[in-house]
């Protein structure tokens, strides 16, 4: 999903994981309205990493656990090795307990993205939401990051709202919003090729025809 500042992405997340309601209109997963289930059965079903990380004042371990609270160390240390985490988590001065401190003060960026790339791990999701999930990472950060990333879209629905257009060539589906509006749908090469709203945001990023 992407579109200029104010086009309705953040907006469409917060309709998915039912922070309110539709006004109109209804969002169906599986064929069925997402109001007729409960909040704590919509959410089960979904994992969100996005540009602001919730750190804990607690462990890392119990950090990673948020995501499923009756996970075993051994589930938490597998999600983080799927995260790119556990190199760095055995790093720290007591590993895996190590307190990380009010919003996690400790950690690089790039490290608390990877922390909740792990909680997303071990929730074991069915539906993958990405918002802006590298938007504030440096390219060396991203690059670490988004190998993690790639892992965990596997298997699952992934709905991703992103910036820069090129993290989005693999997406089967690229939606382009505009004033709230859908303006655009198709794939990044067939968008590229339309010319329309979706290739001028990609030229402003440098992304040409031909880079495709």
């Amino acid at each position: 999903v992407v579109g200029e500042s104010g086009a309705g992405k953040s907006t469409l997340v917060s309709l998915l994981l039912r922070f309110y309601d539709p006004t109109g209109g209804r969002i169906m997963i599986d064929g069925s309205d997402i109001r007729e289930a409960s909040f704590e059965s919509l959410r089960g079903q979904m994992a969100l990493v996005s540009q602001e990380i919730v750190i804990f004042n607690q462990s890392v371990a119990d950090n990673i656990a948020c995501g499923k609270l009756d996970a075993t160390r051994e589930e938490i240390i597998a999600a983080a090795k799927a995260a790119n985490a556990h190199e760095f988590i055995e790093s720290l001065p007591e590993g895996y307990d190590t307190s990380l401190g009010e919003q996690g003060t400790r950690l690089s960026g790039g490290q608390r993205q990877r922390i909740a790339i792990a909680r997303a791990f071990v929730r074991k999701a069915p539906i993958l939401i990405l918002d802006e999930a590298t938007a504030s990472l440096d390219s060396k950060a991203e690059a670490e990051v988004q190998g993690a990333i790639d892992r965990l879209e596997e298997g699952r629905t992934v709905v991703c709202v992103a910036h820069r257009l090129s993290t989005l060539r693999s997406m089967d589906r690229i939606i382009v919003l505009d004033a709230g509006r859908v303006v655009e749908s198709g794939g990044f090469a067939e968008l590229m090729e339309r010319d329309g709203a979706f290739a001028a945001m990609a030229r402003k990023q440098g992304i040409t025809s031909s880079a495709v």
